[in-house]
């Protein structure tokens, strides 16, 4: 199957035009104000008049209530819920009943210990996103720039497809994919200048290289 290409913490026009004509399959919006990513609605709203259809969009949010869930899809109308902090599997499962959107669902690794709790969000959410783990202390869980051992990844047996992040960007994508066989990869302080401001040619760099990627794990 195709790779599937990430474009996560868009905020401007320019950025998501950028990756959409690229043709990233999906663009992520973060919706958590610790973040220099994070959305208002008000920006939410126009941005996703911007991609209507020309690729999935992803609100990524961190550890959400059903008020703000609701606040985040009348504005962006997004096509996947990404949870990235301490949801439960139960809470996964609600959420992807109650909003009736796909759901994918963030899970931090180090070491192959981390991988303790994928059999139970597995079952229940319709993707899985690996990420760096965040070091201690840390305001946020993700676009932090590092990467995990992709090693631990390695004969990965899932159900459902999964994705993998954290550290990557144009230099490192193709060995990311090599290692893991992810069916997608994301990114997001791996094309910006400082945090939070992407840079456009740096956006169609990684895309060339995640896509330039699967030719060569394909031969």
């Amino acid at each position: 199957m195709p790779l599937l290409v990430k474009i996560c913490g868009l905020s401007t026009r320019e950025t998501l035009e950028a990756a959409l004509t690229a043709s990233a399959d999906m663009v992520g919006f973060v919706f958590f104000p610790p973040s220099p990513r994070h959305l208002s609605f008000e920006a939410a709203r126009e941005l996703a008049g911007v991609v209507k259809h020309r690729a999935i969009k992803v609100a990524l949010t961190v550890d959400a209530d059903d008020a703000t869930l609701d606040g985040i899809i009348e504005a962006l109308e997004p096509d996947i819920l990404q949870l990235h902090g301490h949801e439960t599997a139960a809470r996964v499962a609600e959420i992807k009943q109650k909003f009736s959107r796909e759901v994918m669902k963030a899970l931090p690794v180090e070491g192959a210990a981390d991988l303790a709790s994928l059999p139970a969000y597995a079952a229940v959410a319709d993707r899985i996103l690996f990420d760096a783990r965040p070091p201690e202390g840390a305001t946020r869980p993700g676009g932090l720039g590092a990467a995990f051992d992709w090693h631990v990844l390695q004969n990965l047996d899932l159900r459902v497809p999964f994705m993998v992040s954290g550290g990557l960007h144009a230099g490192n994508v193709a060995e990311a994919v090599r290692v893991t066989r992810a069916g997608g990869v994301d990114v997001s302080s791996g094309v910006e200048r400082t945090p939070g401001v992407k840079d456009v040619e740096m956006i169609r760099a990684f895309i060339r290289a995640a896509r330039a990627s699967q030719e060569l794990t394909v031969r």
